[in-house]
């Protein structure tokens, strides 16, 4: 599977991306810089955490204007594989790729720790590897990855399998004090409606390399090479 890693001005997580899905996961991946209109025949294109333009605005508000972006929305369209980690969850919702938004943490704070995620989609690629009755240890580190949507939206979004992840505890309970940022239904990651386009806002490259005594997140990416491919 040929991979498209898109790095915009403040991206931070372009290079742990690539290193993953590139040494880790032996992948073929090509580096897509945000000026550029050329996808490079990739499968998946995957849009990185990090500060694109330094969050002004709304995190991922300028970055939807890059000039890849026109083409990472036709490529989405035309049903290929996209995946928005982080910051890139958040271009994916200002895109219109993704329903929601990504609001302000709860207690106004950045948030850098792990968290446990309940995977919940059954029909998703991210998900059709991972067993519902684990959870899996993932880092976060956000300041506005409070999940929103309409009540309405929110309900579509449940009912039509889209939830990729709630936060829980070790155990899998999904409740208030195990949700890091408020987020609605403790919703850590969605997928579009025809389950091509992916967005999460914990961060799975984090929690792939044995080396950091947690490969958690490898089992995200090893269900997307099984199901996407």
């Amino acid at each position: 599977m040929k991979f498209g890693v898109v790095t915009f001005p403040g991206s931070n997580c372009d290079q742990d991306m690539i290193y993953v899905l590139k040494d880790l996961l032996g992948q073929k991946v090509e580096t897509l810089w945000h000026k550029e209109t050329d996808l490079k025949g990739v499968d998946m294109v995957i849009l990185p955490g990090g500060f694109s333009y330094g969050d002004y605005l709304r995190s991922g508000a300028i970055a939807k204007f890059s000039p890849i972006m026109s083409e990472v929305v036709k490529h989405a369209n035309k049903g290929g594989y996209v995946m928005g980690i982080c910051n890139g969850f958040q271009i994916l919702t200002e895109s219109g790729l993704l329903e929601g938004a990504l609001l302000h943490n709860n207690n106004q704070r950045f948030i850098c720790k792990n968290v446990f995620l309940k995977p919940v989609s059954k029909s998703a690629a991210t998900n059709k590897d991972l067993k519902s009755v684990n959870t899996y240890k993932i880092p976060i580190a956000h300041g506005e990855g409070r999940f929103f949507a309409p009540k309405e939206t929110l309900q579509a979004i449940e009912d039509n399998d889209q939830v990729l992840f709630r936060y829980s505890s070790i155990e899998g309970e999904v409740s208030d004090e195990f949700n890091p940022n408020g987020s609605l239904n403790n919703i850590a990651g969605i997928t579009n409606k025809t389950k091509n386009v992916f967005g999460m806002m914990p961060h799975p490259e984090r929690a792939a390399d044995e080396q950091l005594n947690n490969i958690d997140g490898k089992a995200i990416f090893e269900s997307i090479l099984n199901h996407c491919s």
